[in-house]
């Protein structure tokens, strides 16, 4: 630094831009100033209150080199390309819209005009870049509806049309394109669709309809009413587009509108640019900038606008902005409209910057807390490796419940959980199939058995963690199931008792106690309790489903179109009980009313006699 400091009496009170080098001579940040003396010289300025990120820059710098420009419009345009190229560490980082949609005018016979998102510098004209897509396409759509253009990607040189080694394509003949192909479409004539095609890209509209008109009334005057006809409806088309796009004076034209807004909390700007014909904004771009170090808008404005310049090579004669900006990127005329149509246009583009900065800053802070999320997930599952001592970080766990009432109706569930979070579309219930008797062990072993040996048998990824809702009975017949599938090497497996929420490994014979506000133990109680609802909802589903079907479809003639009738109309078992013939009829037929009376009779009956007696 201290060369640079050594240096600094010989720079010249003269416009130009400045480059900061690093010690390895990498060039960290790009500067213009109109005098470049003083304006390097605030940076080593004893007295000068700098930014934290400023004063880490500085005390990078090892070398400095500059050049010497004629006017702050070079100064301005040469210190864009020099970022453009180097990309400074410290410099304002643009975000471009490399992404955005453009309309091509391709260079080449009968010129192809199609929608890209590729700019290749070979002559051909690009109109955009569009922020909208569907406006891209519905503005391309209008122009294919205009006139007949080819779609094909043929070489329509004069010696390939010829050749006659070309045919007519579907396009051709639905009417959408006059085959140049096979030479039946002059380029004479195709050269002046493609003149309308880019007076319309560049929002000149008037001119096309007025075009249209007279050929319209040509076309009337030799009788010819079906090109007439043909004319009025490309007429028609124009004018329902001029009429959607036109928010302004109509005679306003041949505008560019710059408008720009920061936000220093999150040290960022966010500009917005307009492109005005013919009374309507034909093109509308948005672009953000990271402020590495300290800039004022003016110079942030005239960055963005050389910009635009390169990128859209050229803009308008005149540019409104709302304030001026440090330079001008060419011969334009600068205006800051106070009043009238022009300020109302300042106003729309501020509007939409605003708007963009913030959703911009919406996006920014959800980003952060889904950074926030990710990083204390990472560090609750970190902590609970270290607790079961496993050997990587238990991303997928999975934890096992039975359920079942003195052993009827036994069923299982499995839920999943990823990165700390349930997976409900992997949870699975499972109906234990082999078990006839109470046997909570025996039902485990089924259950991991079955799951375990799908996945395996379908290559499907496996949980790190493995966690059984009981103790050390059901954990042995888990760990047991694992041992013959191979899969303690890659699975770990625990088994939570809900009692003292103790902890029991297949590796240690007595019971670990994790700390009852540990992140660990929240988080495998979540798993647990999590299973035991989803195992005890299914249960309780499979029961009631069963205790219908003892009862309505035991009845001779009752199936479950009848049954669901029956409970739809009465509500309950007990109402279908307490209902008489004519209650029963308007839902069945007599006979088989009767049938349900004698059923739910005869099982009154059978219960009354099996009754004990009471002696007094």
């Amino acid at each position: 630094m201290s060369k640079v400091i050594d240096q600094l009496p010989l720079l010249p009170h003269e416009c130009g831009v400045y480059r900061f080098l690093d010690k390895d001579g990498k060039v960290i940040y790009v500067g213009k100033a109109k005098d470049l003396k003083k304006r390097v010289s605030q940076y080593f300025s004893a007295g000068k209150n700098l930014s934290v990120k400023t004063q880490r820059m500085v005390s990078r710098i090892h070398g400095l080199d500059y050049v010497v420009v004629e006017t702050e419009t070079d100064a301005l345009l040469l210190e864009n390309n020099l970022i453009k190229k180097w990309q400074p560490r410290y410099n304002i980082l643009l975000k471009d819209d490399k992404t955005f949609p453009w309309i091509c005018i391709k260079q080449e016979p009968f010129p192809r005009v199609f929608q890209t998102r590729k700019v290749v510098k070979d002559g051909s004209l690009y109109f955009g870049p569009y922020t909208s897509a569907y406006y891209c396409k519905q503005l391309l759509q209008l122009i294919h509806t205009l006139y007949p253009l080819r779609t094909c990607s043929l070489v329509l040189t004069p010696k390939a049309i010829a050749s006659g080694k070309y045919r007519k394509c579907l396009q051709a003949h639905i009417g959408r394109c006059l085959a140049p192909c096979e030479g039946e479409e002059t380029e004479e004539a195709y050269s002046g669709y493609i003149a309308s095609v880019i007076s319309i890209l560049k929002g000149d509209v008037s001119s096309v309809r007025s075009l249209l008109e007279t050929q319209m009334e040509e076309a009337s005057g030799t009788l010819d009413f079906e090109q007439a006809q043909k004319y009025k409806e490309q007429w028609e088309a124009l004018t329902r587009y001029q009429a959607k796009s036109v928010i302004v004076n109509p005679k306003l034209s041949n505008l560019d509108v710059f408008s720009l807004v920061t936000d220093a909390e999150a040290s960022m700007a966010f500009g917005n640019f307009m492109r005005v014909a013919g009374g309507a904004v034909i093109q509308s771009l948005n672009s953000k900038y990271k402020l590495q170090i300290e800039e004022d808008p003016a110079a942030l404005l005239s960055l963005f606008m050389a910009d635009m310049n390169e990128k859209l090579n050229g803009l308008s004669d005149v540019l409104l902005v709302p304030f001026l900006p440090e330079a001008i990127p060419g011969n334009y005329k600068i205006q800051v409209p106070k009043r009238g149509d022009k300020q109302t246009l300042v106003a729309l583009s501020l509007r939409n910057a605003r708007n963009y900065k913030m959703e911009q800053l919406r996006l920014m802070e959800i980003r952060d807390r889904s950074a926030a999320r990710e990083k204390r997930t990472e560090k609750i599952l970190a902590r609970l490796r270290d607790d079961l001592r496993m050997k990587e970080l238990p991303v997928h766990i999975e934890c096992f419940d039975n359920s079942h009432l003195q052993g009827s109706h036994p069923v299982s569930a499995c839920v999943v959980f990823k990165d700390a979070l349930p997976s409900k579309k992997e949870y699975r219930h499972f109906i234990i199939k082999n078990v006839s008797r109470p046997d909570d062990y025996a039902a485990m072993k089924e259950v991991i058995t079955r799951r375990y040996s799908r996945l395996l048998k379908e290559n499907k990824p496996l949980p790190q963690l493995v966690v059984v809702d009981g103790g050390k009975g059901q954990l042995s017949a888990a760990y047991g199931v694992l041992e013959q599938l191979n899969l303690t090497g890659q699975i770990t497996v625990v088994g939570l008792a809900e009692k003292m929420e103790e902890m029991y490994l297949a590796t240690d014979k007595t019971p670990l106690f994790l700390d009852k506000n540990s992140s660990s133990l929240r988080l495998l109680m979540q798993l647990r309790n999590e299973a035991h609802r989803f195992s005890q909802t299914f249960h309780r589903k499979k029961r009631e489903k069963s205790m219908v079907k003892s009862v309505l479809l035991d009845i001779p003639g009752v199936g479950p179109r009848t049954m669901e009738k029956l409970l739809t109309h009465f509500g309950s078992v007990p109402n279908i009980k307490k209902a008489e013939v004519p209650e029963l009829e308007r839902v069945v037929s007599p006979r088989l009313a009767k049938t349900i009376i004698a059923f739910f009779n005869a099982d009154a009956n059978a219960n009354a006699k099996n009754a004990p007696d009471i002696v007094p």
